[in-house]
């Protein structure tokens, strides 16, 4: 399951085994593309530069990124390289993005002298399809 390196948008299931994965019936695919991957069956890291998607349903989870590195061990992923992540309608940009998968948390880190963005959505039963609130009758 794990390739050395390849080359090209193929999709690799990000999941190495290791001594602490998961049963088989809890795992949840992700798919990470990019046009280069290595795998490290020593160490347990699985590299990806070049064009990075991942694709992670179970949580709704995309993400783009310049590289992208998954930490079997540790059950984390650090994107690196101008990072957008979308889940549930919510964004997130960031120049590096970690992914604590355990905890299903995002830390984002900004550029130099710049700023991490993110968009949420939110509801507000108070508002109406017009936009108007209902307290300001």
């Amino acid at each position: 399951m794990l390739p050395l390196a390849a080359a090209g948008a193929m999709a690799v299931p990000l999941k190495i085994q290791d001594a602490q994965a998961q049963p088989a019936r809890d795992n949840r695919p992700l798919t990470l593309k990019a046009d280069i991957q290595e795998a490290n069956s020593k160490t347990g890291v699985l590299t990806a530069r070049g064009n990075v998607q991942i694709f992670y349903p179970a949580r709704q989870i995309q993400a783009t990124a310049a590289q992208a590195q998954y930490f079997s061990r540790e059950r984390r992923i650090i994107l690196s390289g101008n990072v957008y992540v979308l889940q549930q309608g919510n964004s997130l940009r960031g120049e590096t993005i970690v992914y604590l998968i355990d905890e299903g948390r995002f830390v984002a880190v900004p550029r130099s002298n710049q700023q991490v963005e993110s968009v949420y959505l939110i509801s507000d039963p108070e508002l109406t399809e017009t936009g108007s609130s209902s307290s300001n009758r």
